[in-house]
C-alpha cells in the first residue's frame, strides 16, 4: 500500500485548524497544536499562502484560511446545487424525448458529466457519470465555449483531435460555429465524437447570468435525425430544461 505524502498530511492539518475554533491563529499556535517545529509550519504555512490556501493578516502575523478556499468550495457547491436543481428537469426531458439526457460542467479542458439521465427503454446502458468528453468535438462542448470565455480559450488553444472525419478542427470554422450556437441558443453534434451518435444540448446560467453548465439529449442518428434533420420537438424540449434548470438556479430571464 502507498504511503500517505507526510507534507500533505500536515498541510490538511493546518487547514482544518484553521477552519475552526478562532479561525485566526499565529505561527506559535499552530505549530504547538499540530506538534510541529516552527521552521516546519511556517514552510507549509508560506506554501499554503503562496497558493491562496492561506492569508496572512498584516496587523497581527496570524494566519486564517485564503479566498481560493472558499472559490474551490464555491465551485464545488454549484455543482452540486446545478444537479439537484436538474433532476426533475432532465427526468422529464429524458421520459418526453425518449433518449438519454446528460448534464455537463467544464473541467479540465473538457466536458465532466455530472448527471446521467438513463433512455427510458429496456436497453442496456452504462451510467457515464464521471466520464469526460472533448470541448470541440460534442453538443455540451460546443455550447459551453460559446458562452463561457474559459472554455472557449481551453478549446481553441488545445489541439482538436479528429475524432471521426466530421470533427471540426480548423479555427475559423471552429469559430464560425460557435457563432452559430450563440445565434440560435444550442448546438448540435452528429457523429463528430463517436460514430453513428448524435445529439443537441443548450446553455444553462446562473443568477449572475453565469453559464455554469449544459443539458444535452443524445442518441443515435436514426432516432435524433431521422432523414437527416434534427427532430424540432427535440431542439425545444432540450431549450426548454435549460431554461427550467437556469430559472431554479436564479436566473430571471429565461
Amino acid at each position: 500500500m502507498a504511503k500517505n505524502i507526510q507534507s500533505l498530511e500536515r498541510a490538511a492539518a493546518m487547514l482544518r485548524l484553521l477552519a475552526g475554533g478562532e479561525r485566526r491563529l499565529g505561527l506559535s499556535d499552530i505549530a504547538s497544536s499540530l506538534g510541529l517545529a516552527k521552521g516546519t509550519a511556517h514552510g507549509i504555512l508560506r506554501t499554503l499562502q503562496h497558493e491562496g490556501f492561506v492569508e496572512q493578516e498584516p496587523a497581527s502575523g496570524r494566519y486564517q484560511l485564503g479566498a481560493e478556499l472558499l472559490r474551490l468550495g464555491n465551485s464545488y457547491l454549484d455543482v452540486h446545487e446545478l444537479r439537484a436543481r436538474a433532476l426533475v428537469w432532465t427526468d422529464d426531458l429524458a421520459r418526453s424525448s425518449g433518449e438519454s439526457v446528460h448534464l455537463g460542467v467544464l473541467h479540465q479542458r473538457g466536458v465532466l458529466i455530472v448527471h446521467h439521465v438513463f433512455r427510458p427503454d429496456d436497453s442496456r446502458q452504462v451510467l457515464e457519470v464521471g466520464a469526460m468528453q472533448p470541448l470541440h468535438s460534442t453538443a455540451l462542448g460546443k455550447v459551453l465555449c460559446a458562452y463561457d470565455p474559459v472554455a472557449h480559450s481551453e478549446a481553441t488553444e488545445a489541439e482538436r483531435r479528429p475524432y471521426t472525419p466530421r470533427t471540426v478542427t480548423a479555427e475559423p470554422e471552429f469559430e464560425a460555429l460557435l457563432d452559430t450556437v450563440r445565434a440560435r441558443g444550442w448546438a448540435s453534434d452528429t457523429e463528430e465524437t463517436w460514430e453513428g451518435v448524435a445529439a443537441v444540448a443548450a446553455p444553462i446560467h446562473d443568477r449572475r447570468r453565469m453559464p455554469v453548465g449544459a443539458v444535452a439529449v443524445t442518441g443515435s442518428v436514426e432516432r435524433v435525425r431521422p432523414g437527416g434533420e434534427l427532430r424540432p420537438e427535440l431542439i425545444t424540449a432540450v431549450r426548454e430544461c435549460a431554461r427550467a434548470v437556469s430559472r431554479d438556479l436564479g436566473a430571471n430571464r429565461f
